[in-house]
């Protein structure tokens, strides 16, 4: 037996009204097209629904055990097709990935095929964000997800997968009085000054200076820098040195520059990062195809 919903609904507005006219009134329709429909419901049903003398509409016992079921299931079709005009709604917007300095490493190009497969509708926009918010627009919203270094402040406020482990190593002048070394250890580097994130990176700040690996002595800050391009600028003029992931080398060390491997600090880690309270669909489906992207590699 098949029910419309358009039969339910008539048939729950006449049961309200317990009058045919009124109750067609309601739904902008004549009585006579109102009374066809749920005589044509009632013969489906193989049992009237309400008892009609004339002068009052009473509902039968088999139109009082309808009802409850028919207000129920209009109810929840309501509800699912708001969520599903909140689904279409979502698979065409646009998702805004923060950047402070590029992925690269040929991920996103992956990741973005990946994606368009799932949601062909949705947009793609990255925003560039200075180093100041290691969070690349996470923290204030203006970013949905985001390519940032581990540590993160507060981090049970985010999700993450892991897109590179690369080791850290040293920038410096070209004629630095270490930059003859092929390796150099740690220990040979705690007096340098180096050039540091700005205070506002928080954790970030104190992992690119390796506090970790100190042992509780303070770095020397030559200078502060927000920029690749600050960075290069103040490697050259001697300011200080610096630590920078594997893959990034090539951003600072040329015309001057040159980068050294290091022993004695652990690896970096750039991580695809989202907020922990965000659901939605285009979020989850960017993080899934980074995670397919990864798996392919």
């Amino acid at each position: 037996m098949d029910v419309h919903g358009r039969d339910l609904r008539y048939f729950v507005a006449v049961a309200e009204e317990l009058n045919f006219t009124r109750a067609a009134e309601a739904l902008f329709m004549s009585q006579p097209a109102l009374s066809k429909q749920i005589r044509m419901l009632e013969r489906q049903l193989g049992a009237p629904l309400f008892d009609r003398d004339g002068r009052a509409v009473r509902l039968t016992p088999v139109g009082h055990a309808l009802l409850p079921h028919a207000r129920t299931l209009l109810a929840d079709w309501g509800a699912a097709l708001v969520e599903v005009e909140g689904a279409k709604a979502g698979q065409s917007a646009t998702v805004t990935i923060g950047i402070s300095t590029s992925p690269g490493r040929g991920l996103l190009p992956a990741i973005r095929s990946r994606f368009a497969a799932a949601f062909p509708d949705a947009k793609l926009v990255l925003r560039q964000s200075g180093w100041s918010d290691p969070t690349a627009g996470l923290a204030d919203g203006s970013a949905d997800l985001a390519f940032v270094w581990l540590p993160l402040a507060e981090p049970d406020r985010f999700r993450w997968i892991v897109v590179a482990r690369e080791s850290r190593m040293v920038a410096l002048p070209e004629h630095h009085r270490l930059a003859s070394r092929t390796v150099i250890d740690f220990a040979d580097l705690l007096d340098e000054p180096f050039l540091a994130l700005p205070e506002s990176a928080a954790e970030l700040r104190d992992y690119w200076l390796a506090l970790d690996a100190r042992g509780g002595r303070p770095p020397v800050v030559g200078a502060e820098i927000a920029s690749t391009e600050e960075t290069y600028e103040a490697l050259v003029n001697g300011d200080g040195v610096v630590l920078v992931a594997a893959g990034n080398v090539a951003l600072v060390a040329h015309d001057g520059v040159v980068a050294r491997a290091v022993r004695g600090i652990t690896a970096s880690e750039l991580a695809l990062v989202w907020r922990a309270d965000d659901s939605r669909p285009l979020v989850r489906g960017y993080a899934q195809a980074c995670g397919l992207a990864l798996g392919a590699r």
